[in-house]
Parts: C-alpha cells; sequence; structure tokens
C-alpha cells in the first residue's frame, strides 16, 4: 500500500519483453538499503514486486495484466517514472490511501497555468470517471491528487509547483497517457449499493434499519 506521495523521480534503464510479461529495470537515486527482494515499489502508480536489486538499480516483473491496464507497456529506456516505496504503519500519510492497483489509462487532454499552480485535465473511461468525486481524491501515474471538477468522462486536478517539480506529471504534456488509480473507498460503496446485489433499501428493511 502506498500513499501517492512520489518519493523519486526514476528512469527506465531497460524493458525486456517475455511473451505478454516483461522484466522493467530502473535506474534511481532512491534510497534502496531497507528495500528487500520481495518488497513493493509503486512505478508510476503501479505496484510492482522487486526481484533485483544493484547500487542504484532495481528490476521488478511485469504481468501482461499490468502491461494491458498500463502505460508500463509504452515505456522505452530513458523514460522518467515516479517512485514510491510502500508505506510504513508508522509514518505520515500525506496523500491518501493507495494500492498500487490501476484501474486503466486516462489521456490528458488540457494543461493550463493559472499564477504558479498548474490545471490538468484527463479524460478516462466512464466507468473509471464515476468513481471519482469532487474534491475526493485521485491517483495520477501514482500522484496524489485532489479532484476539482469532474464531468461524464473527465475529471480536472490542480498541481501545486512542489507536485510538478517532484513528479512526472511536471512534464506531461497533452495526449500523454497516464495510469488512474480511483479511491478504493468509492469501490467499495459502489458495490454495496449495487442493487440486488448489496445494500439496497430493501435489506436496510430486513435488517432493522428502517421502520
Amino acid at each position: 500500500m502506498f500513499t501517492g506521495i512520489v518519493e523519486s523521480i526514476g528512469s527506465v534503464k531497460k524493458i525486456t519483453r517475455h511473451g505478454d510479461d516483461a522484466v522493467l529495470e530502473i535506474d534511481t537515486s532512491m534510497n534502496l538499503d531497507e528495500v528487500n527482494i520481495g518488497d513493493s515499489i509503486a512505478v508510476s502508480g503501479a505496484c510492482l514486486t522487486v526481484t533485483r536489486k544493484a547500487a542504484g538499480t532495481f528490476a521488478a516483473d511485469v504481468s501482461a495484466e499490468t502491461l494491458t491496464r498500463t502505460n508500463l507497456k509504452i515505456l522505452k529506456t530513458g523514460d522518467p517514472v515516479n517512485l514510491e516505496k510502500a508505506m510504513r504503519l508508522n509514518s505520515f500519510l500525506g496523500g491518501h490511501l493507495v494500492l498500487g492497483h490501476v484501474d486503466g489509462l486516462g489521456k490528458i487532454v488540457e494543461k493550463t497555468t493559472r499564477s504558479s499552480s498548474i490545471n490538468v485535465g484527463v479524460e478516462t473511461e466512464t466507468d473509471i470517471c464515476r468513481l471519482i468525486v469532487e474534491k475526493g481524491s485521485v491517483a495520477v501515474d501514482g500522484v496524489s491528487l485532489t479532484v476539482n471538477r469532474c464531468e461524464k468522462n473527465r475529471f480536472y486536478v490542480n498541481m501545486i509547483p512542489q507536485t510538478a517539480a517532484m513528479t512526472t506529471l511536471g512534464v506531461r504534456k497533452v495526449g500523454d497517457r497516464v495510469n488512474i488509480e480511483t479511491d478504493i473507498i468509492g469501490k467499495y460503496v459502489e458495490k454495496l449499493l449495487n442493487p440486488g446485489k448489496g445494500i439496497d433499501m430493501k435489506f436496510l428493511a430486513e435488517h432493522g434499519f428502517l421502520k
């Protein structure tokens, strides 16, 4: 589990295809001393397991499922990626609870500067967008952001200069594909409220919550 507060920007050293899967090697200045083989690192929002590490670099296997759902499939040597080590239970939760389980891709359709902040519009599938709410949280390429506004298949977020400087979102352009993970709380609420399959008015009445 992660917080969406990016620790470092790494770069793709190598990506090797193995059938439908791949092995991703990342160069990083992030401290890896406490990272062990089998630990998790979020790479642009996708939770990957460290399979090998050396000074300033680590490798991770990427499954076909992850490649299908994320922009990792279009990475090239030298491309920048956001990196975050798994959170500690005794650490500050600076962003929001991010699982590293990407829901799908979005496309940057607007990017405008207002004063020193950057407003970004992201277009994604309606099924994903319905789980994104105004003033809620969303992870974009692993970065925890607050949603300013929602439309049918588009949402808008604001980046302060610190976020733009410390993550890849600062150099993302209109047309770029980004990884989207919605808030896990919204997914559970939707499932529970799914008519006939979760909590509805009939369920509440049958269990004494309604009179």
